[in-house]
């Protein structure tokens, strides 16, 4: 039952292509037509918002592997974990699970959000355990972003995790803090803390004085930094609305987890948040 329903999707989404372009997926240079290639070529097509070509090489990649990336879902009973490698031992059920996330990316920024829904939906009825690998080192898992696109969608809220990068989440953050808007706030803080606190603490527990030589070797601790530049985000949006304790807590998990953070100005240098955060604390009375 599974494999039809795969294969009803697979035709669906190639009929999508041909209405919409008939003679464009001729036109498409798939490589060496594996699926790494293909998933590459749909990431940096729906960069440039280009979805016909989105469509020709996701579909392309699914038409090609979906079948063995269900016998590797079929395989297991959680996500794969261990090394790297281990992981990316599931290649076509990683590479199919991504195409069709990229998929209902594609059609949402489309406003075409029924699509989208049928994308996000067989990934996750699917594909549920594949996993995209992220350029930064790590991997991330594209079932459980289908399910919040679906509840933003479904919630009408307009929420932009973009490619959930930290820099990315503690960016959204920045942008809410300065519209006021706590909520949201804690929204991309939270996102962020999930995916990079524990990224996050290694680092910090790998430094005994902050980071200086170059802003290159500054910059290799990111998640150390957007995980404490989040925190003082955080704190400032409870500090603004109010709410003392909540603020004081954010500042003190700072100060106390990711002390040696630094968060770079667009005005060219570096600033020390959780020293920032104790001097919010001293004012605000301690903890």
């Amino acid at each position: 039952m599974k494999r039809a329903v795969a294969l009803f999707t697979t035709v669906m989404f190639a009929a999508i292509v041909l209405i919409m372009a008939p003679s464009a997926a001729a036109a498409y240079n798939f490589g060496d037509h594996r699926s790494e290639t293909l998933v590459g070529k749909a990431w940096q097509s729906l960069a440039d918002d280009d979805i016909e070509a989105v469509l020709a090489y996701t579909n392309k990649c699914i038409e090609l592997y979906a079948s063995h990336a269900q016998k590797m879902q079929e395989s297991l009973t959680g996500y794969p974990q261990g090394e790297k490698q281990d992981i990316f031992g599931f290649w076509a059920l990683n590479d199919v699970a991504t195409s069709y996330y990229i998929q209902g990316e594609a059609f949402r920024k489309a406003e075409m959000m029924d699509e989208a829904r049928e994308a996000y939906e067989a990934l996750i009825n699917q594909y549920t355990y594949g996993q995209t690998w992220d350029t930064k080192g790590w991997f991330w898992k594209p079932a459980e972003a289908a399910q919040e696109k679906i509840a933003m969608m479904d919630s009408g809220t307009e929420l932009d995790f973009g490619d959930y990068t930290s820099s990315h989440l503690a960016t959204k953050a920045w942008q809410a803090l300065n519209a006021n808007d706590a909520e949201t706030v804690n929204i991309y803080v939270k996102k962020c803390l999930d995916l990079y606190a524990p990224k996050a603490k290694e680092m910090q527990e790998s430094l005994t004085e902050y980071p200086w030589e170059s802003k290159d070797k500054i910059f290799s601790y990111w998640a150390l930094n957007d995980v404490g530049t989040c925190l003082f985000i955080q704190g400032e949006a409870y500090r603004k609305n109010g709410d003392m304790a909540k603020a004081k807590d954010s500042f003190r998990k700072l100060v106390d987890d990711y002390f040696y953070a630094q968060c770079w100005d667009p005005n060219g240098w570096f600033w020390k948040p959780a020293e920032a955060a104790q001097q919010k604390l001293d004012e605000l009375g301690g903890a």
